[in-house]
């Protein structure tokens, strides 16, 4: 992942221009702000003016007739400027919420786009933090950062036209410390973005961090690493807390700078404009005018300085997300099959053809880094309705082989046919959707069991799925809950058993009538009696339809009709099973040494209970727990 500290260290106007664009969905609310903001600058401005005929007119020559209409005036701006106010944050709030709403979405859209390589590479910590804190910062900047702007820019061009208007020459000597102020800003910029990308860098981690404790948190109490955490956490959060410090240091020293400069022209202001009033160039009320206008001319300025302090801490954030939303799509559709099939989000399943099932791997190669090939010149033929079973070593290509039929990889040479065409040329939605798939830790999703159920097919009936959790063996274990169908599994299905979620996986998987099925290491992690209902499951479910295993228990692939012993991305052995123990091979050896260790491991559990049972007999009212 590429380090934000070798991106270019300036305010980047195309980053930005990115995220304003999402103001044309919300040019309503937009332009109805910016009339409000332009109205508020014009009373704002108009106050002072009301204040200098009151005095010329009134104070100065003592008289009080008709000083009523002045306050009667007064009063009606105030009022206008109440409601102004109101309908400002109001219409702010919209726009940010607007902002964020379509940030968030498209990242959430982008995310669903990318291919299985983005996830390995990137944290969930880091992704989770795009999409809030800085999806976040971004919307209040834009919303918040657009009132301040027009409001000022409208209010510095009111309150200049005005003073120029009344007496050019004050005006000249209250506006000449601006091109001093905008040297500042130049100087600090760099400096406080450099800062603020760090502090967005390190936030990141430290969600990471958050991730992976809440996740953790059994292997962290089982492997008694809860101080270690701690102390590792203290190191990350005591670097947030430094950059952040001098983040808010380097933001603390321009502010006052920026009110120092504007000081400077008030004191000009009050100098050159009291030398007038003695030589009687302007009136009092004048005087007071133009001081009043020096500091409302400086508010919006010291206004802008804080938005672009703000617009540069920002950006660190606005860079973050565009490197998720411009990250390249490794999988992409040409425009041909998109015409014909749709896309992600725009299915034309009308013209979807049906799935016969035969796959053929012609000539492939894989590789996840260039320099590392896992598939070279790899060849396989499977015919519709047959089952392949995948065994050999971790890290031997297995589950590659399966991702690349599945296309959550595609070959970086030669290419895989689906139906005797090649797959890329159908649309990868097309495929997944007749696709089932049951991994070895199988994911549920937090809500009823029903829901998860469905989640495979949203329009299936209850009668639906029922009848595919009778098909996978699931039936009877989830109707003796207190709640049957409508239990709850918890996040991640953290309330049922592994077997409990691998059966429910197996019925998600099965409710969309899949023509391909893939089962990854599906029985490695249960227990035998667990191990017989999904074995049985598997038969029924895998009957006529394509169908790769890999197998970690090898007594549940002894039916294949093809079993592939892969070695560093090649078939060394193929054959079913009786097949190759006549060989008496590579999987007769692997399947002898794991049938005699389970041996082994049943004479051990006999062993265990008899022993425990005699000890039971000779001391009843001893408790002997075994491991």
């Amino acid at each position: 992942m590429e380090e934000l500290q070798d991106m270019k260290i300036k305010y980047d106007r195309a980053i930005w221009k990115k995220f304003f664009s999402y103001l044309k969905a919300l040019k309503k609310d937009f332009i109805i702000l910016c009339v409000f903001m332009v109205s508020l600058a014009a009373l704002d401005t108009t106050m002072p003016l009301l204040t200098q005929y009151a005095i010329d007119h009134y104070v100065e020559p003592m008289n009080a007739d008709g000083l009523w209409k002045v306050g009667l005036a007064f009063l009606t701006l105030s009022i206008l400027l109440a409601v102004d106010v109101f309908f400002f944050i109001r219409h702010a709030g919209k726009l940010e919420n607007g902002i964020l709403y379509k940030i968030r979405k498209d990242c959430f859209e982008k995310l669903q786009r990318l291919s299985f390589s983005y996830y390995d590479k990137n944290a969930v910590g880091w992704m989770i933090s795009r999409t809030t804190s800085d999806a976040m910062k971004i919307s209040e900047t834009i919303a918040w950062g657009l009132v301040d702007l027009v409001w000022g820019l409208a209010m510095m061009f009111g309150v200049s036209m005005v003073m120029l208007v009344v007496n050019w020459r004050l005006a000249l000597v209250t506006l000449a410390t601006v091109p001093l102020l905008a040297y500042i800003s130049v100087l600090f910029e760099k400096k406080m973005l450099v800062e603020f990308r760090n502090v967005r860098k390190i936030n990141s981690k430290i969600t990471g961090m958050f991730n992976d404790g809440i996740v953790g948190a059994k292997t962290t109490k089982t492997l008694v690493r809860e101080e270690l955490n701690r102390d590792e956490f203290g190191v990350v959060i005591g670097d947030m807390k430094r950059t952040s410090v001098r983040a808010a240091t380097i933001s603390a020293g321009y502010l006052p700078m920026a009110l120092f400069i504007s000081a400077i022209g008030m004191v000009l202001t009050l100098y050159f404009g009291s030398t007038f009033l003695i030589e009687n160039f302007i009136t009092y009320g004048v005087l007071v005018l133009f001081i009043t206008y020096a500091r409302q001319f400086f508010d919006p300025v010291l206004e802008l300085a804080r938005v672009y302090t703000e617009l540069i801490g920002a950006q660190a954030a606005a860079e973050r997300i565009m490197q998720l939303l411009d990250e390249p799509e490794e999988i992409t559709e040409s425009d041909a099959v998109v015409a014909q099939y749709g896309d992600h989000y725009h299915l034309k399943t009308e013209n979807w053809e049906p799935i016969k099932g035969d796959i053929v791997f012609n000539d492939v190669g894989f590789a996840y880094k260039t320099d590392e090939p896992i598939l070279e010149h790899f060849n396989l033929t499977v015919h519709a309705g047959e089952t392949v079973a995948l065994v050999g070593e971790t890290g031997s290509g297995k589950s590659t082989i399966v991702n690349l039929a599945c296309r959550f990889y595609e070959p970086t040479s030669g290419e895989i046919l689906i139906d005797g065409k090649d797959y890329r040329l159908r649309s990868q939605s097309w495929l997944h959707s007749n696709i089932g798939y049951v991994l070895q830790s199988p994911h549920l999703f937090s809500g009823t069991i029903m829901e998860n159920i469905r989640y495979g097919n949203l329009s299936a009936t209850d009668e639906a799925v029922y009848e595919a959790a009778k098909l996978v063996n699931a039936h009877d274990f989830i109707r003796k809950l207190e709640k049957g169908y409508q239990t709850q599994v918890g996040e991640g299905g953290g309330l049922l058993s592994t077997g409990e979620k691998q059966l429910i996986s197996f019925a998600r998987a099965i409710i969309v009538r899949p023509a391909l099925f893939f089962l990854d290491e599906a029985t490695s992690s249960i227990d035998t009696e667990t191990e017989v209902k999904i074995q049985y499951a598997i038969d029924r479910v895998l009957e006529n339809r394509t169908s790769f295993i890999i197998a970690h228990r090898l007594s549940t692939i002894r039916n294949a009709d093809k079993i592939l012993v892969i070695d560093q991305g090649r078939i060394i052995e193929s054959g079913n099973h009786h097949t190759l123990m006549e060989k008496k091979g590579y999987y007769y050896r692997l399947y002898t040494n794991q049938f005699m260790e389970e041996e082994k491991q049943l004479i051990f559990s006999k062993q265990k209970q008899d022993y425990l049972n005699s000890v039971c007999l000779l001391t009843p009212n001893t408790f002997i727990l075994l491991h």
